[in-house]
């Protein structure tokens, strides 16, 4: 959420930033009822100054007549406060929804662009595979292998789901183990195991609602909502929290399956397992002082990076321009990879700096060392990294001409010493 003092004081600014981000958003609207607020609160506060005023004659007051006379208008003033008060706040349940509507604004050095075709390839590290035999996208090799079984899948959920199966899940359940050491281990963070189902006010904090209510997955009755990405629960453990200063950055990682009404795109996102509604997601959640929050990104890119490097894939970074922000972000790096079996570059990280936008919406502050009053931090969050597109990249890149493919180094510790993944036995028949 944006500080209402911004928009009531350059609203310039703001309406040009919604052109830059090609969004829409209820500036005058919020304008006018801001000013309402204002105007209502100052009614109420010179109102309850007169009561005050009031109160004190009363008890001056030695003539009954009198005495009765002040009390009656005080009755009076007091009922019109209460009309008042209930006035304040429909106009600030009104306002506080709009401001719940209005998207973060870029910071300055985020490239303007109408949408996609305006991000900038800003580095690449490794070289795209080559081979001497036709290489073959990912859902071939793993039916092949018989480590993904996407009939079983369909059976059981419908479509969009597959079945991981034998070297398939182990190397999944590697890929999170590595990570969430590497995360930890080398970079700092602490894990956490956060819920699956969040209350609606933890989707409100981290800005996943209202704007995308039709992508999420709710349990009616009980009024929870499957967790579309880790960055929700783990923002919200400190919702309206005052930290201390010194505790400052607090760092978390967590390992949670995801889920995500997807609208599927016809072509090769019909196919394998890039796109659907249930998917593994190791996170990355930055709690930091505003004046580190740019230094912070740079690191949780790097940090994001260290999962592509160690697995020795090749990648890109992608900066992000205003047209293709996100709702939440001031700032996002993607980090796609490469995957030859399919020749296209897949997202597997998007590493966004959200400034003071989430801790607003979920009332997360911090009180100086120094003393004076509680500020708002600022969030960061990055995937390390989707495990779905992880494991394509491996499968394609990795891949052998005789339909075999090789287990990365790193991971090779975590598979018992295992270095490639064949074809697995098949599933043979229930025994009593």
């Amino acid at each position: 959420m944006l500080d209402i003092r911004l928009i009531r004081e350059e609203p310039e600014r703001v309406r040009e930033a919604m052109v830059a981000l090609n969004a829409t958003a209820p500036i005058d609207e919020i304008i006018a009822l801001d000013e309402r607020r204002r105007e209502l609160v100052n009614q109420v506060e010179q109102m309850k100054a007169r009561r005050n005023e009031g109160s004190k004659l009363v008890s001056k007051a030695s003539d009954k007549e009198e005495r009765d006379r002040l009390i009656a208008d005080m009755r009076t003033l007091g009922d019109e406060i209460s009309t008042l008060d209930e006035q304040v706040r429909d106009v600030e349940s009104e306002l506080n929804a709009l401001m719940l509507t209005v998207p973060n604004l870029p910071l300055p050095h985020v490239p303007v662009g109408p949408d996609e075709s305006g991000n900038v390839v800003t580095q690449t590290t490794g070289q795209p595979r080559s081979a001497d035999f036709p290489l073959l996208p990912h859902w071939d090799i793993a039916e092949r292998l018989g480590i993904i079984d996407f009939e079983r899948g369909v059976k059981v959920s419908g479509s969009r789901f597959y079945v991981l199966r034998g070297d398939g899940a182990r190397l999944q359940r590697a890929l999170i183990t590595w990570m969430l050491d590497l995360h930890t281990q080398k970079h700092g963070y602490q894990e956490v195991y956060p819920p699956y189902l969040v209350l609606e006010q933890s989707l409100y904090g981290t800005g996943n609602l209202p704007k995308f209510g039709e992508t999420l997955f709710r349990d009616i009755e009980e009024d929870k909502w499957l967790i579309p990405t880790a960055e929700v629960p783990v923002t919200n453990l400190y919702r309206d929290e005052i930290l201390d200063e010194a505790m400052l950055p607090i760092y978390h990682t967590a390992y949670t399956a995801c889920f995500r009404r997807e609208q599927i795109s016809a072509g090769k996102d019909v196919r394998g397992i890039k796109r659907g509604y249930q998917f593994d997601k190791v996170e990355m959640v930055k709690f930091v002082h505003p004046d580190r929050s740019e230094e912070e990104h740079q690191r949780l890119i790097g940090e994001a990076e260290d999962v592509l490097i160690g697995l020795e894939l090749p990648f890109r970074r992608l900066q992000i321009c205003t047209g293709d922000l996100s709702f939440t972000a001031a700032n996002k790096v993607d980090l796609e990879v490469w995957a030859p079996g399919t020749e296209e570059w897949l997202e597997v990280s998007s590493c966004s700096n959200f400034v003071d936008f989430q801790a607003r919406r979920a009332n997360i502050r911090f009180r100086p060392t120094e003393g004076g009053r509680p500020h708002y931090l600022h969030t960061l969050n990055g995937s390390g990294m989707a495990l779905p597109r992880t494991m394509i990249a491996i499968m394609e890149n990795y891949q052998r001409e005789d339909g075999t493919f090789a287990i990365p180094q790193v991971l090779q510790p975590y598979l018992g010493g295992q270095t490639e993944i064949g074809i697995q036995p098949p599933i043979g028949p229930a025994r009593a």
